[in-house]
């Protein structure tokens, strides 16, 4: 029986069909400026135009310096990342106040520096959605109370078509929760040092670091 070969072509259009072939290497990662965590990323850094999850028990441990080499090369005028400008960092419902004389030690362009106050949690996704799908933002930061998977996937596919970077901060109780990123991090702190834990890498594997910042 003769099989019809357009009906498959159309179906393998579809950006949500994974083909084993085509992720069989990873496209190229933003260099995350530490050398160990990039030798377990895929594509040998944070993974772009997708979202990152990075799960915390407290703030305050590490998780933006883990960021700041990333994001000051995303702002700076010099950037290698295909914008016309710097992009915008936009940090949206940060439950601290960004504090710029630290971010311009680590090189962040404070030009480039958007914050973004919403009411509540559904105001906030929707404004970080925007922000990521606007094709204007380098990377968009936020801070959700609640992130159920249809959210995370909106947030995904903003990521895609804006080419830009999402990065969410959760609370560890959600690591049993589906989720839609493409990268998902558990970081733990200690008195014996800090731990990263890779929980998921799309086209890569689980992995623990230990000692990273």
């Amino acid at each position: 029986m003769r099989r019809d070969s357009s009906s498959l072509d159309k179906l393998l259009e579809n950006p949500r069909v994974w083909r084993g072939h085509s992720q069989a290497h990873a496209a190229p990662g933003l260099t995350s400026g530490y050398e160990v965590l990039d030798r377990h990323l895929p594509g040998g850094g944070w993974p772009q135009s997708s979202l990152t999850e990075i799960l915390v028990e407290h703030y305050g441990i590490g998780e933006l310096r883990l960021l700041m080499p990333a994001l000051a090369e995303l702002s700076a005028e010099d950037s290698s990342q295909e914008y016309s400008e710097p992009g915008w960092i936009a940090w949206v419902a940060p439950p601290f106040q960004p504090y710029p004389p630290a971010l311009q030690q680590w090189g962040i362009n404070l030009s480039r520096m958007l914050i973004v106050r919403p009411k509540n949690d559904s105001e906030m996704l929707w404004s970080a959605e925007q922000a990521l799908s606007s094709g204007t933002c380098a990377a968009v930061l936020l801070w959700p109370d609640v992130l159920d998977d249809q959210a995370s996937r909106r947030l995904q596919l903003a990521a895609e078509k804006g080419n830009s970077w999402g990065i969410a901060f959760r609370p560890p109780a959600a690591r049993t929760e589906p989720s839609a990123a493409a990268l998902r991090i558990e970081l733990q702190s200690s008195g014996e040092g800090t731990r990263l834990h890779i929980l998921k890498s799309r086209g890569g594997r689980p992995a623990v670091l230990h000692d990273l910042l």
